[in-house]
């Protein structure tokens, strides 16, 4: 299992991202993903999530409005569109994989950096 995540970097408060995560060694559309992020000292939390068909998405409060969860079964992508950035946004961003009938089987990527400052 392999996940390319790319898309971070240094951004502006107010400006925009977009996270790719692109993934291979399993049975991508067979899986929900998620992106997480965990900022220095603090715990990991879910950020947004995408049911293996894209049909069903959901957020984290904090960011619901802003950011957009998508993904491409063909590509065997999952993207997360990030839109009026704020400093609380800084975090490295995981992408996750879990299997939606067997919850158990879960992979994690190894995270892109976002850092939101002026």
């Amino acid at each position: 299992v392999q996940f390319v995540e790319s898309g971070g970097g240094l951004v502006q408060p107010g400006g925009s991202l977009r996270l790719s995560c692109a993934a291979s060694g399993f049975t991508f559309n067979s899986y929900t993903m998620s992106w997480y992020r965990q900022a220095l000292g603090k715990e990991r939390e879910l950020v947004a999530i995408i049911s293996d068909g894209g049909g069903n998405t959901d957020y984290a409060d904090s960011v619901k409005g802003r950011f957009t969860i998508s993904r491409d079964n063909a590509k065997n992508t999952v993207y997360l569109q990030m839109n009026s950035l704020k400093s609380e946004d800084t975090a490295v961003y995981i992408c996750n994989a879990r299997h939606r009938l067997i919850t158990t089987r879960t992979y994690w990527g190894q995270g892109t950096q976002v850092t939101v400052s002026s």
